[in-house]
């Protein structure tokens, strides 16, 4: 003769609230914080200007290479070369 154990949801239960005792306290004491939009500021390029030297002038304390990479993303240049009248974005 064989004996038939019962299968009950008990332990799962268990385990699931005392997974929620711990997640939800630290859960509740995580604040996200929403980046700050970035503002531009809006050139438009001279005859001889370049990419490099209107970078050179928007770089402040950044490194100017990082400045024409910045410039580049935002106005989705696919290269440096500019041309006369063009409108650039530059972030702040």
């Amino acid at each position: 003769m064989r004996t038939h154990k019962k299968f009950t949801l008990m332990p799962a239960i268990s385990l699931a609230t005392l997974a929620l005792l711990v997640a939800v306290p630290t859960l509740s004491s995580v604040r996200l914080h929403a980046a700050s939009p970035t503002r531009y500021a809006t050139v438009v390029v001279n005859p001889g200007d370049s990419l490099w030297s209107i970078a050179a002038a928007h770089s402040g304390n950044r490194g100017i290479q990082s400045t024409v990479d910045r410039i580049s993303a935002a106005n989705h240049l696919a290269g440096v070369l500019l041309q006369p009248g063009q409108r650039l974005r530059i972030p702040e």
